[in-house]
């Protein structure tokens, strides 16, 4: 656990994503067995990895695809509850910060226009900052925006774009790390010391502590916002073997 710990907290992440096309064949290879099971990929496995920049999740991060617990959620929810795998419709999608976990897969998808940006990431098409998004207005009809938007400092103008891009009609999810026993987000930029933001924002690189207000914050950007406790529409002999966190919230956001 140590191990991965120090990886996650002094490699740079477009470096990582790098280093893990290399790895993970054969840490697959050596982890293969039959406890646990990645619903992406279907692949299963004796253990998954830990995962975590402070305290390490146990059975956290697929040895296949890479996937964590709340991109393995997402996959069941899309799969189950959307369009997003069977539209005769094509969807443009957005992606913004993609997870490779789905990148290949959403790529090859023939019913979506598939397109990804970041700033940084090595993996997408587009290099954008998410508060000046280089799209029109009502572009696509799914954005994906996922554990990006707690290391942006000006939050509200990044949800704007992001309703700015989304067609009426469009759905999307922006999940977030979120604190629900917080009634309100926490920020706090006189906190510079890495030691000290990890400790208190969960991550060095972090800007705030999302409570319950987050999904109250987007519908004042003008989103319909539906709180999806997913988990609970799943058995908990699947949360197991899919090692899922019980009780996430997806915030399943649309356009109307």
């Amino acid at each position: 656990m140590s191990i991965f710990k120090t990886i996650l907290n002094t490699i740079p992440r477009p470096l990582l994503i790098k280093a893990s096309y290399w790895v993970k064949p054969a840490i697959s290879w050596y982890l293969k067995g039959d406890n646990f099971t990645d619903p992406i990929d279907g692949r299963s496995f004796k253990k998954f990895l830990p995962y975590g920049y402070g305290n390490q999740r146990e059975n956290a991060l697929s040895p296949s695809t890479l996937s964590l617990e709340r991109h393995r959620l997402m996959w069941l929810f899309l799969k189950d509850e959307t369009i997003f795998f069977t539209s005769t419709k094509k969807l443009k999608v957005l992606h913004i910060a993609p997870e490779q976990c789905f990148l290949d897969i959403f790529r090859k998808q023939k019913n979506l226009d598939y397109i990804t940006s970041d700033l940084e990431s090595p993996i997408a098409d587009v290099k954008a900052d998410i508060c000046d998004l280089p799209f029109k207005e009502n572009e696509f009809d799914v954005v994906f925006c996922n554990h990006v938007l707690e290391h942006i400092t000006d939050d509200t103008k990044a949800m704007l774009e992001l309703y700015r891009v989304l067609k009426p009609g469009g759905f999307g999810i922006f999940q977030i790390p979120q604190d629900l026993s917080r009634e309100k987000t926490f920020e706090d930029d006189t906190i510079v010391d890495r030691k000290e933001r990890a400790k208190i924002f969960g991550q060095y690189d972090h800007v705030r502590v999302y409570g319950r207000d987050y999904f109250d914050k987007l519908r004042a950007i003008g989103f319909k916002v539906d709180e999806v406790d997913y988990t609970q529409k799943i058995t908990s002999e699947k949360r197991e073997r899919f090692c899922l966190m019980q009780n996430e919230i997806l915030p399943v956001c649309y356009k109307l």
